[in-house]
């Protein structure tokens, strides 16, 4: 007779999400209501230029999240089914559980929670945060484990970035600080945690197959095409959101051709790495997204594509294998060389380029720099210029040691919830495999696994 997996992992998943979807019923019957519509003409007109200006962006948006971003990392063979769903359910949970804090915070009037699409494009940013960080252990967690990364990392996240933005008055339109960096140190901190001092051994399904490269490279190019409007969907309308995405478009294009010179320079024959070509063209993006709404020659923005596309590929290269053997760190997708290398380094960008830039007046170009992602509408034109410059580059640079240590610190607590016995961690021989959570063409057996329910039952016990 054949034993049975055991039935608390099976069960915690639809458990977890019907009580969590149930309480979300219940809030949003009772305290969720759509934003009134404004009674005067010119008010009505108003509203629907801004909704026609920014749906087709937040349109963009949602198919980088819900095809680039899935596909990207479909470069696991076996777990690509996984990988596809895992990332769905995640930005579909992390934005209705952003929706309910940013709603209690911030737009809580009268007993009602007032929704609208800004709202839900800041929650979207929250899931983005999730959905960066957990590339760090995909493959070795269960959805359990993920769905409580999420639920630890959207309240912080929203938190750091009140205190990024709202309280420093850090400029970061694209989100280099507060989406990438930020995700990217929450992850890695979550993984130090949960795997702790043992570095585990390459897994032979983690290798990816020209098959699972391919998809991988298709999305690359599907967040390669939509990534200005990523970066400038909150800009304000006009100069400002023209050069955002002027400067994002040149950006990525030299990170494109740069990755091209230095992985062929690097790999033997002058052979090209389809990681390298997967990541270093999406660096530019990464980088530039801090500064890409200032006043900035456009030599500039190439030359900060170039530079995030060299550091992304040598992290790969050298600094990975370095930390996985210096410090036991693992970083399944290598979000550290995507997210936080070229994070740091448009960071480092746009304190440069507000030093060299002079006080903001009312007829420079920098009064016009719109908010950061967030609440602060103000921060561009007020409070830089009663600080002056030099106290706005300091401010940046202490918007990086917040999202940094915050990040970590919380990424580290979360990875030690994650090691509680009963979210079911899967054992080492079934990682980076579909079978383990999807019923794939009905095989009853699964020679890769062990052969045969018995024995993949009795994996499952492990």
């Amino acid at each position: 007779m054949a034993t049975q997996p055991p039935a608390c992992p099976r069960r915690l998943l639809p458990l977890f999400l019907g009580l969590f979807q149930g309480a979300l019923l219940l809030f949003f019957t009772f305290f969720v209501t759509y934003e009134k519509p404004s009674t005067p003409v010119d008010d009505v007109n108003l509203v629907a230029n801004q909704l026609h200006g920014i749906f087709p962006l937040f349109q963009d948006i949602q198919v980088m999240l819900v095809v680039g971003l899935g596909l990207l990392l479909t470069f696991l063979p076996r777990y690509g089914f996984s990988v596809l769903t895992h990332n769905f359910l995640l930005l579909n949970f992390s934005t209705q559980w952003a929706l309910v804090l940013q709603g209690l915070l911030h737009h809580f009037h009268h007993s009602q929670v007032h929704l609208d699409i800004h709202n839900l494009l800041i929650a979207e940013f929250a899931a983005v945060t999730v959905m960066i960080s957990v590339g760090a252990i995909l493959g070795r967690t269960s959805p359990c484990q993920l769905l409580i990364v999420a639920t630890c990392e959207v309240p912080v996240y929203l938190a750091a970035e009140w205190v990024i933005i709202t309280h420093l008055g850090v400029l970061d339109v694209g989100g280099t600080i507060t989406i990438h960096i930020f995700s990217c140190y929450f992850g890695l901190g979550v993984s130090k945690a949960l795997f702790g001092v043992v570095q585990p051994p390459v897994h032979p399904k983690e290798t990816p197959t020209p098959r699972s490269d391919f998809t991988s490279l298709v999305g690359m190019l599907i967040l390669w095409v939509f990534w200005p409007s990523f970066v400038a969907v909150l800009c304000q309308p006009g100069d400002a959101q023209h050069r955002a995405i002027l400067n994002t478009i040149l950006a990525m294009s030299a990170s494109t051709v740069t990755t091209v010179v230095a992985s062929s320079l690097l790999e033997k024959n002058g052979k090209l790495s389809l990681g390298h070509l997967q990541n270093g063209s999406l660096a530019g993006g990464v980088a530039i997204g801090v500064v890409a709404d200032m006043a900035m020659p456009p030599v500039a923005a190439l030359a900060l594509g170039s530079l995030s596309a060299v550091v992304c590929i040598l992290g790969f290269r050298f600094l990975t294998p370095l930390l996985a053997k210096k410090l036991k760190l693992q970083d399944n997708c290598g979000i550290h060389n995507l997210h936080g290398l070229p994070g740091i380094l448009g960071a480092v960008a746009s304190v440069m380029v507000i030093l060299v830039a002079s006080e903001p007046t009312s007829s420079s170009p920098f009064s016009q720099v719109s908010p950061s992602r967030g609440n602060a509408s103000e921060v561009a034109g007020g409070l830089w210029g009663d600080r002056g410059v030099r106290g706005q580059a300091l401010c940046q640079a202490a918007g990086v040691a917040v999202a940094v240590s915050s990040s970590l610190l919380a990424g580290l607590l979360t990875g030690a919830v994650l090691r509680l016995p009963c979210l079911a961690q899967p054992p080492e021989r079934l990682c980076f495999d579909d079978s383990l959570y999807f019923k794939i063409q009905d095989q009853g057996e699964s020679p890769e696994l062990g052969g045969t329910t018995e024995e993949g039952a009795l994996a499952l016990k492990e």
